[in-house]
């Protein structure tokens, strides 16, 4: 078992910053990749952002290029989602999620079918 325990959702103005954090607990943090998904009032769940188990390759959804980036500390088991340039249509719950399988190719990371542990889910905000 892997227990994730998300942290740092709030509210925050359109155009400004926000960083979630994930920490893991249970069995080895680095055999997981990792990701972040959300979802919003009467949506599917959807994949932001991940990265593979060394942190060497990352994945985002269109939807956030160049606004958000994830990164991960092996050694402390957390995984962090650095948001910038916030949209009203950033809001909604944000989960962090591992996935024990390899990344083979970028769909895989975006599966979420394919992640086998969640935290609670945190609340984002965004106001216009």
């Amino acid at each position: 078992q892997v227990q994730l325990v998300e942290s740092g959702g709030g509210l925050v103005q359109a155009g400004g910053s926000l960083r979630l954090s994930c920490a893991a607990s249970g069995r080895t943090f680095s055999n997981y990749a990792m990701g972040w998904f959300r979802q919003a009032p009467g949506k599917e769940r959807e994949f932001v952002i991940g990265i593979s188990r060394n942190g060497g390759r990352t994945y985002y959804a269109d939807s956030v290029k160049g606004r958000f980036t994830i990164s991960r500390d092996n050694a402390k088991n957390t995984v962090d989602l650095q948001m910038s340039s916030l949209k009203p249509e950033d809001t909604a719950v944000y989960y962090c999620a591992a996935r024990g399988a390899r990344i083979l190719i970028p769909a895989q990371a975006m599966g979420i079918m394919g992640y086998e542990y969640w935290g609670q889910g945190t609340q984002v905000t965004v106001s216009s």
